[in-house]
């Protein structure tokens, strides 16, 4: 679905999710193919926070990515790889990366991703403090691994652990902002 309430396109969006109030919105947003952690809000500070890029806030995704991704990718995720934002090239900063020794316990996609039975496939992590669009598609694919399933998993110290595909928790402003804006233990 599109994470918005509106759409001019044939697509679903959160409205039909989630009746929320008229000033809600997410803040960021994922891709129509992407699933993963939203968060939305009326608060402007929060959204200011989250979006303005001198805050540099951690999210974390994991990817299912086409192939079985080497050390030299990661290592060139990490260092930073230059990928294309409005027709312009763009050196992204550097983040951290890593291989899953394992897949990770993620709840069954709807519509599964592409199988091909001749082709591995591998999971990455990827700590990033910036958010371009469709930044870790390019990322994944200007390395030669291209993204088969994306996820966000987290932003700071907010996570989708303990959450289904579809579930809303509310927060109180003490505790979305002690998690997301005080220093890390």
């Amino acid at each position: 679905m599109l994470s918005q309430f509106t759409s001019k396109e044939d697509k679903q969006t959160l409205k039909k999710f989630f009746t929320v109030p008229e000033d809600v919105y997410p803040v960021g947003r994922l891709d129509y193919d992407s699933e993963g952690l939203l968060l939305l809000t009326n608060d402007k500070q929060l959204n200011y926070r989250l979006l303005h890029p001198s805050f540099a806030h951690e999210r974390e995704y994991w990817v299912q990515v086409e192939g079985d991704i080497n050390e030299s990718a990661i290592q060139n995720l990490e260092s930073g790889v230059t990928i294309s934002i409005d027709g312009k090239g763009y050196q992204t900063k550097t983040c951290k990366a890593g291989k899953f020794s394992a897949s990770p316990i993620l709840p069954k996609r709807d519509p599964p991703i592409r199988f091909r039975k001749n082709i591995p496939t591998s999971w990455i992590w990827i700590k990033l403090h910036e958010g371009k669009n469709r930044q870790v598609r390019k990322m994944t694919a200007q390395v030669g691994f291209p993204t088969l399933r994306l996820v966000r998993y987290r932003i700071e110290r907010i996570t989708i652990d303990k959450l289904k595909p579809g579930e809303m928790i509310a927060m109180d402003r003490e505790s979305i902002y002690g998690k997301l804006f005080e220093k890390k233990m």
